[in-house]
């Protein structure tokens, strides 16, 4: 019993939290796996389509946005949500390149006539950019917009795109 209370000293002496000085008494040892924040063990990777779907829903949010992609991709998209089991594509005219920490996006928008497309382009890139960060925590780089085509108030809409306000 001599040897074991000596060593028990010697450990106590050493730091060991584990061993108390008193004989036959033993502490509660905590033991630490792991170690760190849970939440920054491991990795999360977020595909480049939910970037996609996020930016595109970010962009149809802002006043005069009419629609979203070239002419060929609204009439292919306006094709297929008519088709039993399609559904709308909230990621036309949105391509991302998704990295571990950041986001690069390009839009292709069409504006409603008589907005002015300058201020347009600044609401979609600041509500984009404002989205995909609050939802993800990648840094967005760029948005690069493309205006490919302005909504005349006399044409009739190829696909009517609800929004609410």
């Amino acid at each position: 019993m001599a040897d074991m209370t000596e060593q028990a000293r010697a450990r106590a002496a050493e730091g060991d939290k584990g061993a108390s000085e008193t004989p036959g008494t033993r502490k509660a040892q905590t033991v630490r796996r792991g170690g760190g924040d849970p939440g920054g063990r491991g990795r999360t990777t977020i595909a480049d389509g939910v970037v996609e779907k996020i930016a595109g829903l970010a962009a149809r949010d802002v006043v005069g946005v009419h629609a979203m992609g070239s002419g060929l991709s609204r009439t292919f998209g306006a094709v297929r949500d008519r088709v039993p089991g399609g559904s709308k594509s909230v990621t036309r005219g949105v391509k991302a390149e998704v990295g571990e920490v950041q986001a690069a996006l390009d839009l292709e928008i069409v504006v409603e006539y008589g907005v002015s497309i300058a201020d347009v382009a600044r609401d979609v890139r600041e509500n984009v950019i404002t989205a995909v960060e609050r939802m993800t925590g990648l840094e967005v780089v760029e948005v690069n917009i493309a205006v490919s085509d302005v909504k005349l108030p006399e044409e009739e809409d190829e696909e009517p795109e609800p929004r609410i306000q």
